[in-house]
C-alpha cells in the first residue's frame, strides 16, 4: 500500500497478499516484519516463497486498463504512455516484455482507479490516505486510490499534495513482480517518497532483487548502468565545484573594489 502521512511524506506499505481464500493480513503487517529473515544480507525484500511470475520463454506479460474505473482528469493516453516508460524500466534490466492490452478480463495485470471499499478487503480512504497498492505474483491486481490527485506533469498539477503517477507507477509494478521494500534510499522500493517528488530510475539494487527472481535481460549490462550513474554524479560534482569557484572568483572581486 502506499500511505501519505501529514509531514509531507509518502509511505509505501505493501504486505504479502494471503493465499487465495484466507483472510487478508492487517494492515500493520508490513514486509519490514520480515526483512531479517528473508535475503538478510541483501537490502532488497522478496516476498516470502519468493513468489514469481512463471511463463514459457521468452515471458511476456499483459496488462489493460479498467474500462469503468478511470480518473477523467488526465487522458487514457497519457495514462498510457505514463506505464508504459514504468512497465519498460523494469523491463529494460530482466528477460520479460509488457505488453498493453485490451483485453481486460483475461490481462495478467490489471490496472484501475477505486474509492473506498472495492471489493479487495483493503479500501482506500480518500484524499491523502492511502493512494495505492498491488499484490504479489501472481495476482496482478493494481489499485489506484481515485480520490488522490494524480499528475503527470508538476508543471501543470499545481496542487501541494500531487502525487507522481510513474514513481508510484514503477514502485507498485516492482511488488507485483515479486520484491518488497528496500532498506536503500535510492531504491524506488525504498517506502518513502516525497510529495511533488519523482522517483522513477531504478538503483543498482531494484536491479539486483527484481534480477534474483528473473534473470538478466540478455541486452542489458550492469557495469554500464553502474558507470551511467557514475557519470552523472560526476558531473553534479564538477558543476559545484565550478559554481564555488565563480561565487570565490566574485567575492575577490568585490573585496579589491572596496578596499
Amino acid at each position: 500500500m502506499l500511505f501519505f502521512f501529514t509531514h509531507l511524506f509518502l509511505i509505501f506499505l505493501l504486505h504479502s497478499p494471503p493465499p487465495i481464500g484466507a483472510r487478508p493480513f492487517p494492515p500493520t503487517c508490513s514486509v519490514q516484519d520480515t526483512v531479517h529473515t528473508i535475503h538478510a544480507k541483501q537490502n532488497y525484500v522478496l516476498f516470502p516463497g519468493k513468489p514469481r511470475w512463471v511463463r514459457p520463454k521468452p515471458m511476456k506479460l499483459t496488462y489493460s486498463f479498467s474500462k469503468e474505473y478511470m480518473i477523467n482528469y488526465l487522458s487514457l493516453n497519457d495514462i498510457e504512455e505514463v506505464f508504459e516508460r514504468a512497465f519498460a524500466r523494469w523491463g529494460s534490466v530482466i528477460p520479460v516484455s509488457f505488453l498493453l492490452t485490451d483485453d481486460y478480463v483475461f490481462a495478467d495485470i490489471k490496472i484501475g482507479f477505486y474509492r473506498g471499499d472495492h471489493g479487495d478487503g483493503e479500501p482506500f480512504d480518500g484524499v491523502l490516505g492511502v493512494l495505492a497498492h498491488s499484490f504479489s505474483p501472481e495476482s496482478g491486481k493494481f489499485h489506484l486510490d481515485a480520490d488522490e490527485t494524480w499528475a503527470i506533469d508538476f508543471r501543470m498539477e499545481k496542487s501541494k499534495v500531487a502525487v507522481d503517477l510513474e514513481s508510484v507507477a514503477v514502485h507498485e509494478i516492482g511488488h507485483l513482480l515479486g520484491l518488497g521494500h528496500s532498506l536503500v534510499k535510492e531504491a524506488v522500493m525504498y517506502p518513502s517518497l516525497k510529495p511533488r517528488h519523482k522517483k522513477v530510475d531504478l538503483s543498482a539494487d531494484d536491479i539486483r532483487g527484481v534480477q534474483a527472481l528473473y534473470g538478466t535481460n540478455p541486452n542489458f549490462s550492469f557495469a554500464s548502468a553502474l558507470e551511467s550513474d557514475t557519470s552523472a554524479n560526476r558531473a553534479v560534482n564538477v558543476r559545484t565545484r565550478s559554481s564555488h569557484w565563480v561565487i570565490r572568483f566574485i567575492l575577490f572581486i568585490l573585496v579589491c573594489l572596496f578596499v
